[in-house]
């Protein structure tokens, strides 16, 4: 099965070139340990929000953009190893500075508990940060079907819902702090992927009338410490950058 590792971080704005610099010169070594694709996509449209938000997620400062990231390999296990032997990897010495404060970074290492549509390069994509009980896993699933077939029937190309399986804590930030989750609650790292923008715009606007009177007291999980945002792809090895 398919194993993600996911990333959110702050990134100066200035600093963008340098960023895909950065990552550009990470990928072979990501690549050479078993990685199959990386995803590095920049905030366009972040929104500030009452509970949570990506910027209070990384602690971001003034200037300050966000960047949604994550590297597919081919099971969890592949993954595991590769972050071990990248510790010792002397090629490492070689990849450029971050150009980031990598200490607000927050990241983890998630399976697919459910996927919609194709993995193919996309515009545009909604990313998007939450914490659901181990014991809704099952619900959160369905309620994952019924919401890809709203979001392709708005021409929506993919969807991924990931499950926390090795979600670590932070000194600084961390994914549960970043969702507020509770005692027995498991982070989610998921996305939407579209072809545009306008197209997301579009269905949103769609959606959000469809759905105006939907009892959402009945979702498993507590939907006001969601987040979500849009991204453009910044570096995609799928498609080059």
């Amino acid at each position: 099965m398919s194993y993600f590792t996911g990333s959110v971080a702050a990134v100066p704005a200035a600093n963008k070139e340098e960023y895909v610099e950065h990552v550009t010169a990470v990928w072979p070594l990501f690549k050479s340990h078993g990685a199959t694709r990386m995803v590095e996509t920049w905030g366009v449209d972040v929104p500030k929000g009452k509970v949570t938000d990506f910027y209070g997620a990384v602690d971001a400062k003034d200037g300050e953009a966000i960047v949604f990231s994550w590297i597919e390999w081919p099971e969890k296990s592949t993954a595991d190893t590769a972050f071990q032997k990248l510790q010792d990897d002397p090629a490492m010495k070689d990849v450029p500075e971050m150009p980031f404060d990598g200490s607000r970074m927050i990241y983890g290492g998630f399976s697919p508990v459910y996927e919609g549509g194709s993995r193919n390069g996309a515009g545009y994509y909604q990313g998007f940060l939450l914490a659901v009980p181990e014991g809704n896993k099952a619900a959160y699933a369905e309620m994952a079907d019924e919401g890809w077939k709203m979001f392709q029937k708005g021409g929506a190309t993919n969807m991924v819902e990931g499950w926390g399986e090795d979600v670590p804590r932070g000194k600084k930030t961390d994914l549960y702090r970043a969702v507020k989750a509770e005692d027995g609650e498991v982070p989610m790292f998921s996305w939407v992927a579209w072809p545009d923008r306008a197209t997301c715009d579009a269905a949103a606007r769609a959606m959000e009338a469809e759905m105006g009177d939907m009892d959402m007291s009945s979702m498993p999980f507590d939907g006001m410490r969601m987040m979500w945002a849009g991204f453009e792809p910044l570096f995609d090895t799928a498609k080059g950058t």
